[in-house]
This record gives C-alpha cells, sequence and structure tokens, in this order.
C-alpha cells in the first residue's frame, strides 16, 4: 500500500470544505497525479463532522486507506477527532486561532491572509504549496470552477492564493512533496454518478425521471444539466411511484428510458418493475445503496440491497443487475443495461453505493465515437402481418413497433394477456406467456459478464466480491502477495444471472474462498451457494455505513 499520499480535509456542513477538497483533487488530476477520493458527511444542511479524504498517487490506486498524512483542520475538532490517524510524516494545518499547542501542527495565519470569504482558498493554497503543486494551475482550476463573471471575487481568490502560497514559502519545510508527474498525461477527474451520467448519454438516453434521494441526486442534476443541449427530457416526479411510470410511459413509447433511486425510494417503485416486466417494456433502474432499513444512514454507504433487487417486483420475469467496481465501469455497464433493456424488453438493474457514486477517480478519456447509441425498434417492413406485440417466438423477444409510429396497432395490458396484447384468462395462453417472457433469461445468460481474475491460480486464498468493494479487495490481495502468499481475486460486476461454468471451477480450486461484501449477512455469499452448492464459510463483512478499505480486510482476515 506504499506509494500514495493522503490528505484529509475536515471540519463541519457549510464551511466549505468539499469545494476546497474539490479544488484540490482537480488540480491533482491536472498535475498528473491518481487519485482516489472517499466523501463522509453527516444528513445535515450545517454542522456535524464531516471529510473530503484524498488519497493521491503516481501510481495507479484503487481504493482508500485509514491513515492520514496531511490533515488539513478547517475546525478544531478535527484534529482531535482524526490525530491518531496520523503517519509517522503526518502533518496537521491548522489555524493559528485554534490555539493547537502541537509539534505536529503547521499554524496558518488566516486573517492575515484573506478575509473571511477567502479563507477556503487559504486552505488550498497552503495544501497545494505543501503538496509541491504549480500555483498557476490551482489559480486555473480555481478560476474556472468559479466562473469569470465576479472578477472581484475572481481577483480575491487569486489573492488569497497567491498570499497562501508565498507564507508557505516563508515556513520550514514541514510536509514531504509529491514526486512530480513528468509529461502529465491528460486524464478526466470523475465520479461514480457522473461516468452513469456519460454512460447513458452516450447510449443515447432520452428521458429521465427521479425523485431527488442520496446518492442517486446528482445523476439527475448531471443530465438535467445538459437536457436541452442533449435533446433529452429529465421529470423529476411528486414521488417514486410517479417517477418509475413515467420511464415506462415514455418507453413505450420509445424514448429509451431511466431512473435512479436508492433503497427507500426503490421500495415505492417495485410494482412499476412488475408492470415492465408484464407489458416488456425496457427500462434502467439505478439503485445507490445506502445503509438501511427505512431511513437508516442515508448518507453513508453499504451493500445490501442485492437480495432486494433481485426479487423486487411480483411474479416471474427476466433482469439483469449489475454492479460495477470502478468509475469507468460506471460508463461501460451503464451502457450495457440500457442495451440490454432494449434488446430483451424489460428492466435492467445497475446497483451502485454511497462510496462509488462520490468517489473521484483519475480516468482515461473515454473515446465516445467508439460507443453508438442503443437501438430502440426494428424496421416495420421487417414485422410480420397481421402485428402482435407479444407474439411468441423462440428467443421470447416479440417484435417491438413504436405506438403511431405506423399503420399497426400496438397493445399491452398489465393483466395477463394473448400475444395482440389484449387481456385473457385463457391457461393455456397465460402458461406460454410466462414461459416466453423467462425464455428471454436464456439470451441474457450468453452475455453475462464474466468475473475478473486477478492473481495467482489455484491460489491458497481468494477472495470473492463485488462491486465497489473491488479496489480495496484487490490491494488488500496485493499486500498479501507481496508476504509471499498464493493470493487472488474474483470480481463479479455483474452479479445476475450468475453462470455457474464462469467462476466454479476457480472457488473449487482454491485453497480458502473468503467473500468480501458490505452487508451483514453475506447476500451474494448467500446467492452463491443458491445458485452453484458451493458454501462460502468465511466472510469480511461491513455494515457500519464506511467503505472497504485494504486495511479493514487485512485486519478480519486476521493479516494485519
Amino acid at each position: 500500500m506504499g506509494g500514495a499520499y493522503n490528505i484529509l480535509i475536515g471540519g463541519e456542513a457549510g464551511q466549505g470544505l468539499v469545494t476546497v477538497g474539490y479544488l484540490l483533487t482537480k488540480s491533482l488530476v491536472g498535475s498528473g497525479y491518481r487519485v482516489v477520493v472517499t466523501q463522509d458527511y453527516q444528513s445535515r444542511i450545517r454542522g456535524g463532522h464531516n471529510t473530503f479524504f484524498i488519497r493521491v498517487s503516481t501510481d495507479e490506486i484503487a481504493a482508500p486507506q485509514e491513515v492520514v498524512d496531511l490533515l488539513v483542520a478547517l475546525n478544531a475538532e478535527t484534529v482531535d477527532l482524526h490525530r491518531e490517524q496520523l503517519s509517522s510524516r503526518g502533518l496537521v494545518v491548522a489555524d493559528e486561532a485554534f490555539g493547537l499547542a502541537d509539534d505536529l501542527c503547521l499554524k496558518v495565519p488566516y486573517k492575515e491572509l484573506s478575509s473571511r470569504r477567502g479563507a477556503n482558498i487559504v486552505a488550498l493554497g497552503v495544501a497545494s504549496s505543501l503538496l509541491g503543486l504549480n500555483e498557476e494551475l490551482v489559480a486555473l482550476t480555481t478560476e474556472t470552477h468559479f466562473g469569470k463573471k465576479d472578477e472581484k471575487l475572481a481577483e480575491e481568490n487569486r489573492r488569497a492564493l497567491r498570499q497562501a502560497f508565498e507564507w508557505c514559502e516563508g515556513q520550514p519545510s514541514r510536509a514531504e512533496k509529491l514526486p512530480s508527474v513528468e509529461n502529465a498525461p491528460r486524464r478526466l477527474m470523475m465520479n461514480g454518478n457522473e461516468a452513469i451520467v456519460l454512460g447513458a448519454l452516450s447510449a443515447g438516453l432520452r428521458f429521465f425521471s427521479f425523485y431527488p434521494m442520496t446518492p442517486s441526486t446528482s445523476i439527475g442534476q448531471g443530465l438535467a444539466a445538459v437536457a436541452e443541449q442533449m435533446g433529452l427530457i429529465v421529470e423529476q416526479g411528486e414521488d417514486e411511484i410517479a417517477v418509475i411510470n413515467m420511464a415506462l410511459g415514455a418507453s413505450f413509447a420509445g424514448a429509451p428510458s431511466m431512473v435512479a433511486t436508492s433503497g427507500g425510494g426503490f421500495a415505492l417503485m417495485v410494482e412499476g418493475v412488475s408492470l415492465a416486466g408484464m407489458t416488456e417494456t425496457p427500462v434502467v433502474i439505478v439503485v445507490g445503496q445506502r445503509p438501511a432499513p427505512a431511513t437508516g444512514l442515508p448518507t453513508r454507504t453499504e451493500q445490501g440491497d442485492l437480495e432486494f433487487v433481485l426479487h423486487a417486483g411480483h411474479g416471474e420475469f427476466p433482469r439483469a443487475i449489475f454492479a460495477p467496481g470502478a468509475v469507468e465501469e460506471c460508463f461501460h455497464l451503464t451502457r450495457k443495461a440500457l442495451d440490454l433493456a432494449q434488446r430483451y424488453q424489460g428492466p435492467m438493474f445497475l446497483l451502485t453505493d454511497q462510496f462509488l457514486a462520490d468517489s473521484y477517480r483519475a480516468i482515461e478519456p473515454f473515446d465516445l465515437d467508439e460507443f453508438p447509441p442503443v437501438t430502440v425498434a426494428p424496421e416495420v417492413g421487417a414485422v410480420v402481418e397481421p402485428y402482435r406485440r407479444h407474439s411468441f417466438t423462440d428467443s421470447g423477444i416479440s417484435p417491438r413497433l413504436l405506438p403511431g409510429m405506423s399503420k399497426h396497432l400496438v397493445a399491452t395490458d398489465s393483466d395477463e394477456h394473448t400475444e395482440d396484447g389484449h387481456i385473457t384468462e385463457d391457461h393455456a395462453v397465460r402458461n406460454r406467456m410466462v414461459q416466453k417472457r423467462l425464455k428471454k433469461l436464456d439470451g441474457i445468460r450468453q452475455e453475462v459478464i464474466a468475473p475478473g481474475w486477478i492473481g495467482d491460480e489455484n491460489p491458497e486464498l481468494l477472495l470473492v466480491t463485488w462491486g465497489s468493494s473491488k479496489g480495496a479487495v484487490q490491494e488488500a490481495a496485493g499486500v498479501l502477495r507481496s508476504e509471499g502468499h498464493r493470493v487472488a481475486t474474483l470480481h463479479f460486476s455483474q452479479v445476475w444471472p450468475l453462470v455457474a461454468e464462469q467462476f466454479l471451477p476457480a472457488l473449487e480450486s482454491a485453497g480458502e474462498v473468503v467473500c468480501v461484501e458490505g452487508n451483514a449477512s453475506g447476500q451474494f455469499a448467500r446467492l452463491i451457494r443458491r445458485e452453484t452448492g458451493f458454501v462460502v464459510k468465511k466472510k469480511v463483512l461491513r455494515y457500519d455505513g464506511l467503505p472497504f478499505t485494504p486495511e479493514y480486510i487485512l485486519r478480519e482476515l486476521g493479516r494485519a
């Protein structure tokens, strides 16, 4: 886990610590570094202890750590809460007005360097200078973020930044500067929700509805910001029941559609999910997991909704569930979900969580020319007459036309229906329709993404995980391999359907299999047993609202 530097910015909600963290992270990415950001915040507008944790390195990194090398404290409480996390090279940056008597503390005269409004820019400047960042790059990043409409504010920010850098130059060297990056590569700074937005737009999303619910809200905000430019409708509904039904209506009319919510909101959508299954209407549902039941810890992270999403909706109908483990996967799997929804005509799911939703990373730019939009419906001329919306086929996929776009009548029903979409209570037709819908799962299974394997063949220890726990698990495995152990990881970015042939031999050939997941009952381990009969005897579980770290996993394995 060496080769990285950890910066924690702490304070109360309302102090602007996210702005400081965002600008510092942006400057680090612009300087060529890789980053992993963890945001920890309480469910309140002002007050409460919040942190913005940046792990930075010249090497590839994929998970947060627990140790702190640079603690930027916007209030005295931050020092008290995080002092014990300081590394041997740790340094605290705090206002001299706090009166801290600590040799590890760099006391900054905020009042001398700027007005109260510019205090955050001073903090940014001090941290940037200590890390060895270029002042002009940090200034440009700041100006780009705030814009230049308010010339007075821009000049005030520039002055505060300059004074912070000058003040640091006159102080004894107290922090380790980051190693410089020659010919800094061009990378994007993006979090999981932003990648979902970009993936959806690249796939041709045309309708998005949502009701604000942490941690999925920023997906709707991101799409709304470009809706006019991209020819997209974004609608905030009065509740999640309206949201899912709006999306189904738009999809039935031919607009690729998506919704985003969290567990509590998804609970209200479940009847609509079943409606999508019965009417064979494409829709993608993003579920940003957070600790539950009920409101739980609304601003923290967990992987507790797998079984809920897998079984949501009364009755039996096919679905696929994707669980990205990195920001790049958020982009690609959103596209995959939208594509499958259109081709298999039903609900598809993307399971993310607060940690991944808010975690900024430095990623390579996507070549969007390589990613065409999804296909919505076949050419009208290819349809056999008389047209039947739910006609029986070998694949289970019926030809789909859009209402009002041809001479053909497009009819469906939430009741069981005949091939032409009209209500029926014929038992033989019922049997055939259920079989027809479930037949689509055979096609979906043929396209399942195989779990990713990293490490030694026939390992003494195999760590199995899914979703956002990926990075921490892989880094923990790397530590164990560096100590001479034969260790491998198996990460699932698609958690349903499970195709045993893709992974069962790997489980059976490992000395010990441990499932690492962010819930209290080992839901994925239970799913593996149900689908394959393989029993995962040991689990590393976390459900305190915090993301996995390599240190946590090693402690739980007794290897720390």
